[in-house]
């Protein structure tokens, strides 16, 4: 009897930018780690023909009113069609069989390259990239790395590396390392293509201040990996409120938005040091005086009416069986 074809599902979970965003758009550096606290699932389904499904809830209903007609569904899309396009260039074969795609919350990062067999793991990150560039969405690698890598992940994204390579060093490190981080949130976070477009036109358009701001951002992120393998806490403390500090004097208080600088500034008249996660809606904090200062800082989010949870680090997805299990 012939064996069946199988379903396949995996989760790609959330990211943190430790240090250094947003430099990895701006050949830099970054250190990030997989965040277990959040994850989308997405499932492919061997079908007679070919089914990109929506989310039944999320697209029809909540995400129609918030972002108008552009759900997941458009990412799916421009994933499948630049992964076709990858494996025709790159001549791997694709077996004839179709597939129902269905998401829960986002776009997919392991199902396909699990389905058809793409070896190169340094490149997976480059073809969800590729997707959303193909529908005009300004991003960086980092998120793609974070979530193809998993666990604590330094990426130097020098133009030398990309240019030679066609992708940056990725360099795992010792989630162990680490110490205690929480994640403060808001329930309407911003979209980083509209925070990313103002900055990314100046530092094309040769803007001194951008390029030596973000040098320096990705500086940080250098010397964080220094503090992190000495466990030099304090300095990752001051390392995460430079990022920060950087990332405000170049977007301005306009594009961030006060409800974002609110939830750093919680915070910070506490005593923790505290940075965005990505390019906003999210903030990841440490609390470098321990339990009590995470009550001062519990108590705070709550009469700012904030989410607060303890970071919770994926471990690193080393290969194809880990990334199954963890799935």
């Amino acid at each position: 009897m012939a064996e069946q074809p199988t379903t396949i599902e995996h989760k790609a979970y959330a990211r943190v930018g430790l240090l250094g965003n947003p430099s990895d758009v701006y050949y830099g550096r970054t250190i990030s780690f997989s965040l277990g606290n959040f994850c989308a699932t997405v499932q492919l389904q061997p079908s007679d023909d070919l089914v990109i499904k929506p989310h039944p809830k999320h697209d029809l209903v909540n995400r129609l009113q918030s972002e108008g007609y552009y759900g997941g569904v458009r990412l799916l899309m421009a994933i499948c069609r630049v992964f076709y396009k990858h494996c025709k260039e790159n001549q791997i074969d694709l077996h004839s069989g179709n597939f129902t795609l269905s998401y829960d919350t986002n776009i997919p990062r392991q199902a396909l390259s699990s389905n058809f067999d793409i070896p190169d793991r340094a490149f997976r990150p480059n073809l969800v990239l590729n997707a959303e560039e193909e529908l005009g969405i300004v991003a960086g690698l980092q998120d793609r790395v974070a979530q193809v890598y998993g666990g604590l992940v330094n990426m130097d994204f020098s133009k030398e590396n990309m240019d030679k390579l066609g992708h940056g060093i990725y360099t795992p490190m010792d989630i162990s390392l680490l110490p205690p981080l929480h994640l403060i949130y808001a329930e309407n976070p911003s979209d980083s293509g509209k925070v990313h477009s103002t900055v990314r036109q100046r530092w094309l358009n040769g803007d001194k201040f951008i390029i030596s701001s973000m040098a320096e951002v990705a500086d940080i992120a250098l010397e964080g990996r220094t503090a992190i393998l000495d466990k030099d806490y304090a300095k990752l403390a001051g390392l995460m409120n430079r990022n920060f500090d950087l990332r405000r004097s170049m977007f301005g208080d306009d594009v961030i938005g006060a409800l974002n600088i609110e939830m750093v500034e919680v915070a910070r008249r506490v005593g923790a040091a505290s940075k965005f996660t990505g390019s906003g809606g999210a903030v990841v904090v440490y609390c470098p005086e321990g339990p009590s200062q995470v009550k001062l800082l519990e108590d705070a989010c709550q009469k700012a009416g904030f989410v607060i949870q303890t970071v919770q680090v994926i471990p690193p997805l080393l290969n194809e069986d880990d990334l199954k299990t963890l799935s």
